[in-house]
């Protein structure tokens, strides 16, 4: 059954067919073994049971809040913070590259949202500054998997609500993964910038230009901590802390007048598409998923590695291994979905901690986005920044091997995941 399933979803990904039909169709052949029969019970029954969580209800107001902060202007506010605080260091530009993408992971939690915006002003500037376009359109593809780690995080709302895990402790899990992820990024361009001798693009600024950066800014950098703090506190559910930071921006927006009836609108409409579309994936990787469970597919994969159960590192490593090569050929948000159900038990059978277990699937997932063949940050970086995708293809598996260094690093030292939500406790 789960061979027949698995086959029957790689033709339809080939083939070009749309991710929820490819989905659809793999449930169709699954009842093939379950019982047509059961078909017309259970898939409403596990299509809206999928989609019928509270905390779920986080992800579209954390998209609209993006949305609203991106189509506010605030976007600018930000690059110039982080140009005045890195822009003077060799190779400036890409740091500021990797630092606007740390201060937009606290807004919208998407990557793809955060290549998008970043990469139309920042891969002309990079070009400008020397930096050839495929290596600017990777380091803003690559920077951008910060989002889905610091928080906010929608793939992290996704493990939360399948397997019960504190939604902040998870936000709070994220922080020193996403800031290392960065950290690896400017390293990276500090080595890249020597070898090719790429100049500062700005000048080292003073404290006065810095604290006015900061100024301009400081209502982008308030969401993250009405978002974190609000829900680590136990003063509102993530649903709650969405809804408020909603209304935090669109009033600042409307009272700069930054904010207008059409952004107001443009930023409903493209929330309603995005919400939609991971809403429809979800409900259908649901049903796929029950299937899975259906056939034993947790248990089959937990026998298989029960000989390594003692050691967490194996666990993990093998865990990653399923999950990078699973997205490298399938929607993050569905891979997620479909493989959460399956390593959970493996995890707690190993002591693994939950919030551990899900900054390395998340990173995983993410990291699926930059990855050939179906990286989706991969298209929008090359379609922002006017470089060939084949060409972008090559030039993105140095950035890959990063992210996946620092992965190494996160499983070797679970503390990393750990301390923060330990402490806030």
């Amino acid at each position: 059954m789960i061979t027949t399933m698995l086959l029957v979803m790689l033709i339809h990904v080939a083939l070009g067919l749309p991710l929820f039909l490819s989905l659809m169709t793999t449930a169709v052949v699954g009842f093939w073994f379950v019982g047509f029969d059961q078909m017309a019970r259970i898939m409403p029954q596990q299509a809206f049971g999928g989609i019928d969580a509270f905390s779920l209800m986080a992800i579209p107001l954390f998209i609209l809040a993006g949305n609203l902060m991106n189509n506010g202007q605030m976007t600018p506010r930000l690059l110039k913070l982080a140009d005045r605080l890195v822009g003077h260091f060799r190779g400036g530009i890409g740091h500021v590259n990797v630092v606007s993408s740390v201060f937009f992971a606290g807004i919208n939690g998407s990557a793809v949202a955060d290549t998008s915006a970043l990469g139309t002003l920042l891969v002309p500037g990079m070009r400008k500054a020397g930096f050839p376009g495929h290596y600017a359109a990777g380091l803003t593809a690559a920077s951008s998997l910060i989002g889905p780690i610091v928080p906010p995080s929608i793939f992290m709302i996704l493990y939360a609500s399948q397997t019960g895990t504190s939604v902040g402790a998870m936000f709070l899990g994220g922080v020193v993964p996403g800031l290392l992820l960065g950290a690896a990024f400017m390293i990276m361009n500090v080595v890249y910038s020597s070898i090719h001798n790429v100049e500062p693009t700005s000048r080292r600024a003073g404290i006065a230009q810095i604290f006015e950066a900061t100024v301009g800014a400081l209502p982008a950098l308030i969401a993250p901590f009405i978002i974190v703090a609000g829900i680590v506190m136990g003063i509102v559910t993530p649903t709650e802390s969405g809804a408020l930071t909603v209304a935090y921006v669109a009033a600042w927006g409307l009272l700069t007048g930054n904010l207008t009836p059409k952004t107001i609108w443009l930023s409903l409409k493209e929330t309603s598409a995005l919400t939609s579309a991971i809403f429809v994936i979800i409900a259908v990787s649901s049903i796929v998923s029950w299937q899975l469970a259906y056939a034993d597919a947790p248990k089959s994969f937990t026998v298989m590695l029960e000989p390594f159960a003692e050691n967490p590192i194996l666990i993990l490593l093998a865990i990653s291994g399923v999950t990078f090569i699973t997205g490298m050929f399938m929607e993050e948000v569905s891979a997620l979905m479909l493989l959460t159900p399956i390593f959970v038990p493996i995890a707690a059978v190993s002591g693994i901690d939950p919030v551990h277990l899900g900054i390395v699937v998340t990173l995983n997932i993410t990291i699926a986005l930059i990855t050939p063949p179906m990286g989706a940050c991969i298209f929008v970086a090359a379609a922002v920044g006017k470089v060939d995708v084949a060409r972008l293809f090559l030039a993105i598996w140095p950035f890959i091997f990063v992210a996946l260094a620092v992965l190494f690093v996160i499983i070797l030292m679970p503390g990393l995941t750990t301390w923060l939500p330990e402490m806030m406790k």
